[in-house]
């Protein structure tokens, strides 16, 4: 889509995540069995046709290069636009350097960024969210109904305090706008939006001479009268992964066909980095009930309930239940597991038991052997 850039923020942490980002920024979580959190946007954008991406970086970042590369996975490899990863930049204080403390003064600090963008249009993403979204159509209402900026919403239960949500009009616009709260109301925000390129190097450089930071307060909530924030309602699966009950609650949800149909359509592929694995080995004693295996999996004991990423390993008379297995763990024989979360390259011992709780999953970190 010429008409349409791509602009995604990649957090280094958000909420509680405990030792999920210990080691990699939010939008490097894994997620769904062979992706990473910030798959989704990119995919998001290149079924748009999208072309020109850059990515604004913040912190334990290394992760997410690994990943992305040079952006061919996502068709994003070209000589002129693609994939364009923007370092973090620093503002000082009396304590030292810090991070970025908002939207607006990131943006500020890739303005050049901005100058050079070559569509008329930007598409702004949070690296974090899980979702499959008609881009092409977002961008189509926001031009059809004269917005100046459309904020795209999810219309379901699933609520967080650290969320933004907006209450809506009969028309459709944008009336009031909300975050921070301790009982959310209103339709949640999914941290995408469409602005032109010009208004929003207006707003950019408007918050900057007042010292202003913040997206959703010095923009959208302050702003919310005069200019025409129009919202665009999605009513597929969302997810925004800002806590370790959140993350476990919605890759859950991947057991369900009907929820997997939705996140993984064909009209919109999600794509991955590609693992370049064999297939998985099922053993003559194993069993996988209910369950998403990644490739290069081995699995001699008992899955149920769980999503395994590649090349983990289940030995003969181990039980996993209800657990979330990252790459190349490695279960020993006769350990029971029962809603776990465990990070890349954990071992777990001969006979081990470790038993969390749905609502308390534990978190084994990288590395771990336990």
């Amino acid at each position: 889509m010429n008409g349409l850039h791509g602009i995604i923020f990649a957090y280094e942490r958000r909420g509680n995540l405990q030792e999920l980002v210990s080691m990699r920024s939010a939008s490097s979580i894994p997620f769904g069995g062979r992706f990473r959190a910030v798959d989704f946007a990119l995919s998001n954008l290149v079924n748009a046709n999208v072309t020109d991406v850059g990515i604004v970086l913040h912190g334990q970042y290394q992760s997410l290069l690994d990943h992305l590369g040079t952006g061919k996975d996502w068709d994003l490899s070209r000589k002129r636009g693609g994939l364009r990863l923007l370092p973090p930049f620093n503002y000082q204080q009396d304590w030292g350097a810090m991070p970025y403390r908002g939207h607006i003064e990131a943006l500020h600090g890739v303005r050049s960024y901005l100058e050079g963008i070559r569509q008329d249009y930007v598409v702004m993403m949070d690296g974090d969210l899980v979702a499959n979204l008609p881009i092409a159509d977002v961008y189509e209402n926001h031009v059809k109904s004269g917005a100046d900026i459309t904020v795209v919403c999810a219309n379901d239960s699933f609520m967080t305090e650290d969320g933004i949500y907006f209450q809506i009009g009969d028309s459709g616009r944008v009336t009031e706008v909300f975050y921070n709260l301790h009982s959310p109301r209103g339709l949640r925000g999914l941290g995408t939006y469409v602005v032109s390129k010009k208004l929003l190097l207006e707003l950019v450089d408007d918050c900057a001479a007042k010292d202003q930071i913040s997206w959703r307060g010095d923009v959208l909530q302050a702003k919310k009268g005069s200019l025409k924030i129009q919202s665009y309602i999605w009513k597929g699966y969302a997810a925004q992964i800002r806590s370790v009950q959140e993350y476990y609650d919605r890759s859950m949800q991947l057991l369900e066909p009907s929820i997997r149909a939705d996140l993984f359509c064909a009209q919109r592929p999600i794509r991955a980095k590609n693992a370049d694995l064999s297939s998985s080995y099922l053993g003559s004693d194993g069993k996988c009930i209910n369950s998403l295996i990644g490739d290069g999996c081995s699995i001699e004991g008992i899955v149920e309930n769980s999503i395994l990423f590649p090349g983990v390993t289940v030995e003969a008379g181990a039980v996993v239940r209800n657990c979330v297995i990252f790459k190349d763990s490695l279960i020993r024989k006769n350990a029971r597991l029962t809603y776990i979360i465990t990070d890349k390259d954990v071992e777990i011992l001969e006979g081990r038991t470790l038993m969390g709780h749905a609502t308390y999953p534990i978190v084994l970190a990288k590395g771990s052997k336990v």
